[in-house]
């Protein structure tokens, strides 16, 4: 039995996966933290995480970036392993982020999404094979109008995973509007859309000379999200200290 601490326990993700933990002979979701508490919950929830005791086998975070410095904190104390989903994190929090995995186990991914993972792994070898070629490679993305931040953290990484295949040759383009100039060859353009309530949909382009290819992922609900934080816990309980992150579970999953 894999024992989880949910970290954000009364968000929309949160709740989610409540569910899916409730539905897992495996798991059991044995606490909660969030800034409050309005005792519907079949857990114990904390409003301050220095005041939870419950022992457990990994801490799962779907929190906001404000939250994420004080929860490392503690699961470094405890040598709690943690699945960090929380995105918009500034430099000083991922400097910390790595800081925390030399102590204990963290697995920290912009997109829990098993689908987005794999896509991952797929551009690379596409980036491999049409860059050279002379296509140019564009992130379209879109959001509900909710979400504050944008670029989107999974936009980003899929641009990184594109220009770490490429030898990081390649700039980030977040904004075309004051240049009146060509598009440089080594740049990756990177769109954001916000509205209504999409849950999260990201095109990869890659336009050449008379052909487009077009990688797209589209996230129908925050279920696909919250499967993949499940599945991250399970993985990670038991872990030694270190980085992980999605690509190893699906590795551990083949």
């Amino acid at each position: 039995m894999t024992r989880i601490i949910m970290h954000g326990c009364n968000g929309k993700m949160g709740q989610v996966i409540r569910g899916l933990i409730e539905a897992d002979k495996e798991m059991e979701l044995v606490a909660g933290i969030d800034v409050y508490d309005d005792g519907k919950n079949p857990y114990p929830v904390f409003t301050d995480i220095n005041d939870c005791h419950v022992e457990a086998d990994c801490l799962v975070d779907f929190s906001t970036a404000a939250a994420v410095g004080k929860m490392l904190d503690y699961c470094v104390e405890r040598k709690l392993p943690c699945v960090l989903c929380t995105t918009g994190l500034d430099e000083e929090l991922l400097k910390k982020v790595e800081e925390a995995g030399e102590t204990i186990p963290l697995l920290r991914s912009a997109n829990m999404s098993l689908g987005i993972n794999l896509l991952l792994k797929l551009l690379k070898n596409a980036a491999g094979v049409l860059a050279p070629a002379g296509f140019d490679m564009e992130i379209v993305e879109k959001h509900h109008n909710l979400k504050v931040d944008a670029p989107s953290g999974t936009a980003l990484a899929l641009a990184d995973s594109l220009n770490e295949e490429l030898g990081n040759a390649y700039s980030y383009a977040y904004d075309r509007s004051a240049r009146r100039e060509k598009r440089p060859e080594k740049e990756i353009g990177i769109s954001a859309v916000r509205g209504g309530t999409i849950v999260g949909d990201h095109d990869v382009i890659f336009a050449g000379p008379d052909e487009v290819v077009t990688f797209s992922h589209r996230a129908y609900s925050k279920a696909v999200f919250g499967k993949g934080a499940v599945q991250a816990a399970k993985f990670l309980a038991g872990k030694p200290a270190g980085r992980y992150d999605m690509s190893d579970v699906i590795e551990a999953a083949l």
